[in-house]
């Protein structure tokens, strides 16, 4: 391997993964001038059918598309120009869609060029890109981040933004667009893919599932990349807390997880640590729990715990809890639109104190007396501005502080009426961005690089408004099957920054799916019995067992599929 910059700088960990040989799937090895795309059933989207095939009318109803044997030496033909940007949060294995994706398009011609677009959509709008050579992607395969392109949050959106965007490709001349991103990243791709088609060009925009949230899913994306490793990098962390605590026994350490919008993280941690508390924000807000319901269902736990001398235990909390919480949820609706409706007033204002009474002024009498109630910091973290998709931002939401803050007041109350009278020392952990650029799994490395490598074969066929799909999962990497979904079909309508707009509908935890039915199987007995486990590290080397082992999530959700 030629030395480069970048390896000099390179862990002897990072130097053995450059070398490792991702598996293809079968249907890929021979490259993408053999495989042909073969059409399934038209699709719709997953609701509000009539609202986005009116938005969508160019790029609605496409079918499915699964790769099978063939040859498609056609496309082989003419060399082509293909576009990478990575969008939103780093996640464990961007770094391989992009090799997959070269390597894909090298093979069926080696003419073929694949530029990255730098910083993420931005690079699209200024034309920021540089070319991605066999030579340059040496040192990065198979390595954690985004660094070799960067990644970024420009939503690319306004009449301008779109016009910009195609003039820049169309100047450049190139063939196709692969957006790696989550779901809102991929909603991104597809209004690109609606623009493009609706001004007659015929640039295709391909997307790639990521978000280490695990919420971009459903039958045929069974998972996105980087969850697998996120989760094994979260799970060592809070297996090594169980373990202190099951050594010390005196703290109760309460965990927030990573996960913006939904509780899949939090799940497949209890999953492989079995921590005493595990909440879940979708049951939370499925039985319409207030703050103080679960308050009362933390404080009976630690209370029967005490009781038993073990003054000590660890909850995980999910990132987007306050989100899930039905009061909470309304609350947050009601700011999103007043902090639209009323941005420039509130840019004029010079202090928090001021802009939280102003909001407070506008809000139902109800949720006022809500957000007068909660603790100043939790009130102020609530009004901060929103990413550029609309959505609060959660990561800065101290919930595990709110719920401790909260818990020392019920168990105060309760020792003061000769009901409790254990200790309640407390530590507070976040573990987000600690697993966002993890040299991915073994499983992710495979994944990712499929990934991207099916994203090839799809941009070469000229499929416009797909997403990569690389699935059956549960079986060795060689026997994943390849193809393609609509972008459309996993859209639905949600209100944004006070307007109805189209979005990929996240996928939430099923509270009749099995990975939540086996946790509640189990929680009682997590609760008052230490039943620990110690994952440790990602382990990289070893029998196949241990290295490309897969989540409890995927494991327990194909179970019973085909």
């Amino acid at each position: 391997m030629a030395t480069t910059s970048k390896n000099q700088n390179c862990s002897l960990l990072q130097t053995h993964r450059c070398k490792y040989q991702p598996v293809l799937p079968d249907i890929l090895k021979k490259g993408p001038c053999f495989v042909k795309a073969k059409n399934g059933k038209a699709t719709q989207s997953v609701a509000d059918q009539a609202a986005v095939k009116k938005m969508f009318p160019n790029t609605y109803g496409m079918p499915e598309i699964t790769f099978t044997k063939g040859t498609n030496p056609a496309i082989g033909k003419k060399a082509v120009k293909v576009a990478v940007v990575l969008s939103g949060g780093q996640a464990p294995g961007g770094h391989n869609v992009i090799a997959g994706l070269l390597d894909g398009l090298k093979k069926a011609n080696a003419k073929n060029k694949l530029y990255g677009f730098l910083g993420g959509p931005s690079g699209i709008l200024q034309a920021d890109w540089k070319e991605i050579t066999p030579k340059l992607m040496e040192s990065y395969r198979n390595t954690g981040g985004f660094d070799l392109i960067q990644s970024g949050r420009t939503k690319i959106e306004t009449e301008e933004q779109l016009a910009q965007a195609l003039e820049n490709l169309k100047k450049n001349k190139v063939n196709a667009l692969v957006i790696v991103g989550g779901d809102d990243s991929n909603t991104n791709a597809g209004v690109l893919a609606e623009y493009f088609k609706q001004h007659g060009s015929d640039i295709s925009v391909i997307g790639v599932p990521k978000t280490i949230d695990g919420d971009l899913k459903n039958d045929k994306i069974e998972t996105s990349f980087g969850f697998d490793t996120a989760t094994k990098i979260y799970a060592e962390m809070v297996g090594n807390i169980c373990r202190d605590v099951n050594s010390a026994r005196k703290y109760w350490h309460f965990v927030r997880l990573m996960g913006r919008s939904a509780s899949h993280i939090t799940l497949e941690v209890a999953h492989k640590t079995h921590p005493n508390i595990t909440l879940v924000g979708e049951e939370v807000l499925a039985k319409k729990m207030t703050l103080k319901q679960i308050i009362d269902y933390l404080a009976g736990i630690i209370v029967a715990r005490a009781k038993q001398g073990k003054n000590f235990g660890v909850v995980l909390v999910p990132e987007g809890l306050i989100e899930f919480i039905p009061e909470m949820k309304s609350l947050i609706a009601a700011l999103n639109d007043l902090l639209a409706d009323h941005e420039a007033e509130l840019a004029n204002m010079s202090g928090i104190d001021e802009k939280k009474a102003f909001i407070i002024s506008k809000l139902p009498a109800k949720l006022a007396a809500l957000m007068q109630s909660l603790p100043a910091g939790i009130a102020a973290q609530l009004m901060l501005d929103r990413d550029p998709h609309g959505n609060v931002q959660v990561s800065l939401i101290e919930t595990e502080k709110l719920l401790v803050e909260m818990l020392r007041t019920k168990l105060a109350d309760l020792k003061k009426a000769g009901k409790y009278k254990g200790k309640f020392s407390t530590i507070t952990h976040f573990f987000g961005y600690e697993g966002r650029c993890g040299v991915p799994s073994s499983f992710d490395a495979n994944y990712t690089y499929a990934l991207g490598y099916n994203a090839a074969a799809l941009a070469l066929n000229g499929c416009n408004g797909y997403l990569s799909s690389v699935r059956n999962l549960t079986r060795k990497a060689a026997q994943w099957q390849c193809g393609g979904v609509p972008l459309t079909m996993m859209m639905n309508m949600e209100r944004r920054k006070g307007k109805d707009k189209p979005v990929i509908r996240k996928a939430l935890v099923e509270l009749n799916g099995e990975p939540f039915k086996q946790f509640a199987k189990k929680r009682e007995q997590w609760a008052m019995n230490e039943c620990y486990q110690f994952p440790g590290p990602i382990q990289y080397f070893g029998p196949a067992e241990v290295t490309d082992m897969i989540t409890y999530t995927l494991r327990f959700e194909r179970a019973n599929k085909k």
